[in-house]
């Protein structure tokens, strides 16, 4: 509205006039500013990820997934559908790729086996869905989607998501199927170093109550959070664990309010990172609340958040859009993958510092 207005001001103004060249520049740069306006944002897990560890085809075949990720949602968005379709389709592509820890990359545990949890959310009616300690479950994603529209539960675990995920005639793979040599040699190196101590996937050196973490073993929790043409926000997270768990643990990613979390008022949010601080500290749900009880923007609460977690001692990262188009994608990490797409189909991606 305010670059119409002054457009038409522009047009009965004297060119000649001093003020007329600043009158120009505001008005181009507010068109600027109303037309980025972002409607995904993905992430693939943060961690300690350096270039100069990183040879060129690595990097481009990250980046290629990344792409491909982000604009499977913007034609889903692009073609009228759901935040939710968006959010489900491009988690999919980074599910079916061996480079992250969700779906067919995903890590060991300690006893050899792939065990995925999930999550999504809708924001215009707050419904979820979530699983957890999956093993034959394709792409948890859409499992988790399936809890949510199909039960009358949030989250389902083991055994009993799997009999579910079948009766939602989801894709049902042998365990086999999960297998990288990647993943497994991680293991094994995981258990050399330490064989009583579980090597969390997003690595650093703090020491915990039941033991240090010595090594990184980040390997690429994925999440996207998407805005529709309906105004609607979604955010969902796909995750194997970490390197070398034992006890069934679960992390953030498919516990609502810690690692995902979406409201049509304020945010969509997918978090990234050591789990059991984005617990503690309610990660996403919390920047959420700040935005409709402090009144305070996206990015300052998503800030404020993971300052929060690295004043305890966690790690990672998170990415989060709002109702108007807004991103952040805030981490504490040496890198995060990350990317965006605006609503005008231009794709961003990013991964270092």
């Amino acid at each position: 509205m305010y670059v119409k207005i002054l457009y038409i001001e522009l047009m009965n103004f004297n060119l000649k006039h001093p003020l007329c060249f600043l009158l120009i520049l505001f008005s181009a740069q507010l068109q600027a500013q109303a037309q980025k306006k972002y409607v995904m944002v993905i992430h693939g897990g943060a961690g300690t990820i350096l270039k100069k560890n990183m040879t060129p085809e690595k990097e481009a075949a990250y980046v290629a997934v990344l792409k491909q990720a982000l604009q499977v949602g913007y034609d889903q968005i692009h073609s009228g559908k759901s935040s939710l379709d968006a959010v489900e389709a491009s988690i999919h592509v980074m599910e079916d790729s061996p480079l992250f820890n969700a779906g067919k990359g995903a890590v060991f545990t300690h006893d050899g086996r792939n065990e995925m949890d999930a999550a999504i959310m809708d924001g215009s009616n707050m419904a979820a869905g979530a699983v957890a300690g999956v093993t034959v479950i394709r792409n948890p994603i859409s499992a988790a989607r399936a809890v949510m529209e199909k039960s009358e539960h949030v989250m389902m675990v083991g055994p009993g998501a799997e009999a579910f995920a079948r009766q939602a005639h989801l894709e049902i793979v042998d365990p086999k199927y999960f297998y990288t040599r990647e993943r497994w040699d991680g293991l094994q190196q995981a258990i050399k170093e330490d064989s009583l101590k579980a090597v969390l996937d997003h690595g650093s050196k703090k020491s915990m109550k039941l033991g240090t973490i010595t090594k990184d073993y980040k390997f690429g929790t994925v999440g996207a959070v998407a805005l529709d043409q309906a105004g609607n926000l979604a955010a969902g997270t796909s995750t194997g664990g970490m390197t070398n768990k034992k006890y069934g643990r679960v992390g953030d990613a498919p516990i609502i309010g810690a690692g995902t979390y979406a409201n049509n008022a304020t945010a969509g949010i997918s978090c990234t990172g050591w789990g059991e601080f984005y617990i503690r500290n309610v990660v996403a749900h919390d920047i959420s609340a700040m935005m409709e009880y402090k009144k305070v923007s996206l990015a300052v609460a998503a800030k404020a958040v993971l300052e929060k977690v690295g004043k305890m001692g966690g790690d990672g990262g998170l990415i989060a859009l709002d109702r108007r188009g807004n991103v952040t994608m805030p981490f504490n990490t040496e890198g995060m993958y990350r990317g965006t797409v605006t609503a005008d189909g231009k794709i961003e991606v990013l991964i270092y510092k």
